[in-house]
């Protein structure tokens, strides 16, 4: 079998630290400097400024512009990006840093890492920049809330968001509704309650409810937590009986892994993984990785620190974006650097969701169903990536999953077997259709024109760009009346 060719070629690649002096600001940090979290924390990116102090003359004014026009027009999330993420972007392990200037530019901005973490306006779509069902609280999370910031969606397993920040503001963030700082585009939401009272109330909601045996601890990341003040809910959480399952989210585990490396947190996770077995309890860990050049020896070493304290496992959710990792080669090449290297197992790759201004990165439900077509057979089947779409009011379903599919126009339909927290005297909730809709500019041009006179239709009746900001003000009234 080894001569003969495949539409994959697997090789082993060693993992490689990119040399973070090769850029010009931290031309002179230590490696002491560098592996300290605080250093990491310090030294992260937050505005285009701090950019430019550190980039030197490596890229253009016009990248810059772009950059700027993107913040002030087009961006649902704050710049935060840390060195660890940014010291991957263009990272000259396999080939020569380009040259200062265009080369250099230009390899950033076909760079996937810089693609979502650092978005500019020439990325966005022209015509369709938003989708126009696009929503903030796309996932309608909020609706779904029990208590505040925790969201029973499931009929077993809830999402507690305990912090609405992160070390890292990804681009394409499907809570960036809440999550993070206010943008040109985007007054964010604020979290009401005061923390104490807020987790007070989800533990009361937990303990109340024994049909729910797994908790997605998240947020925002839970790395932005004081670690005494995650191991002291979490060891309230596993006083819980009925509860089996405890999940930490944490894209720091890639974007910020000194965190996880640091001695405090590696003991403290390891006092709280002894409980939970002790209690037959499993504790994972779940990042966030979309790209094989972000995986490297300083996360590798932190996820296997987690399995060394006692973790049951890490597990990574990746995002599907265009020109991120919409072909078999670049997530065969993550998931076996994850697994080869890292002790990760990849878990699954969610579609990209429906929020403003994310058309660009989105894939269609086809292209969706071809990748998960293209990637078996080369992995472990343990080790194998679930390609899900997250439906609105559905929930994950597999990509295969659909009901119909309409190719021309962008627009399938999808069924649920279960209710959520909002839909529990709906009787019909079980046998109606839920829609999901493809990116626009990917339709044949039949399909294109549809939407082109539904636009039009629409904003003669006065909608516009207004209408996914009131459907979200909707959203979050509605939630903030069932808790009431």
């Amino acid at each position: 079998m080894s001569s003969i060719e495949q539409p994959y070629a697997y090789r082993q690649r060693a993992l490689v630290e990119p040399d973070w002096t090769r850029l010009p600001g931290w031309a002179h940090a230590t490696k002491a400097e560098w592996d300290d979290v605080q250093w990491q924390r310090a030294h992260c990116v937050k505005n285009i400024r701090q950019l430019r102090d550190l980039m030197g003359a490596l890229l253009t004014d016009d990248f810059y512009a772009d950059l700027e026009r993107d913040q002030a027009e087009r961006a649902t999330m704050s710049m935060l990006v840390p060195p660890q993420m940014v010291n991957t972007m263009v990272p000259a392990t396999d080939t020569p840093m380009p040259a200062a200037g265009e080369d250099f530019t230009r390899a950033f901005l076909a760079d996937p890492v810089r693609r979502y973490m650092l978005p500019v306006f020439s990325d966005r779509r022209s015509d369709w920049p938003s989708h126009p069902y696009a929503t903030r609280d796309s996932l309608h999370e909020h609706d779904m809330w029990v208590a505040e910031g925790l969201t029973h969606r499931y009929p077993t397993k809830v999402l507690a968001e305990l912090v609405p920040t992160c070390p890292q503001y990804c681009g394409h963030c499907t809570r960036m509704d809440l999550v993070g700082n206010s943008t040109p585009q985007v007054l964010k939401l604020k979290l009401a309650g005061k923390p104490v009272d807020r987790y007070a109330a989800m533990l009361a909601y937990l303990s109340q409810t024994p049909t729910v045996r797994d908790v997605v601890v998240s947020g925002g990341d839970v790395a932005n937590m004081p670690w005494k003040n995650l191991e002291a809910f979490l060891d309230r959480l596993l006083e819980i009986e009925t509860i089996r399952d405890i999940r930490l989210a944490t894209k720091a585990l890639m974007g910020l892994p000194q965190h996880w490396l640091a001695e405090d947190v590696v003991a403290g996770v390891g006092r709280v993984a002894q409980k939970a077995r002790a209690r037959g309890v499993s504790l994972a860990i779940h990042t966030h990785v979309n790209s094989a050049q972000s995986v490297t020896p300083a996360v590798a070493d932190a996820a296997r620190a987690m399995l060394a304290a006692g973790v049951r496992d890490v597990r990574n959710q990746g995002v599907l974006m265009r020109g991120v990792n919409d072909s078999p080669e670049q997530l065969l090449d993550l998931c076996f650097a994850l697994q080869d290297h890292a002790s990760i197992t990849p878990y699954y790759f969610y579609m990209c969701d429906m929020i403003p201004f994310s058309e660009h990165w989105r894939v269609s439900l086809a292209h969706a169903q071809h990748l998960q077509h293209a990637i078996m057979g080369y992995l472990p089947g343990f080790a194998t990536p679930r390609i899900v779409c997250d439906v609105p009011y559905v929930g994950k379903r597999w990509v295969h999953q659909q009901e119909e599919y309409d190719t021309e126009r962008g627009i399938s339909l999808w069924r649920k077997n279960y209710r959520t927290s909002i839909e529990g005297a709906d009787a019909a909730a079980l046998s109606r259709d839920f829609v999901y809709y493809d990116p626009i500019d990917t339709l044949p041009e039949s399909g294109q024109r549809w939407w082109r006179e539904q636009r039009d239709l629409e904003q003669a009746d006065g909608g516009g760009e207004v209408v996914a900001i009131e459907r979200a003000r909707a959203s979050r009234e509605l939630a903030e009346a069932q808790l009431a």
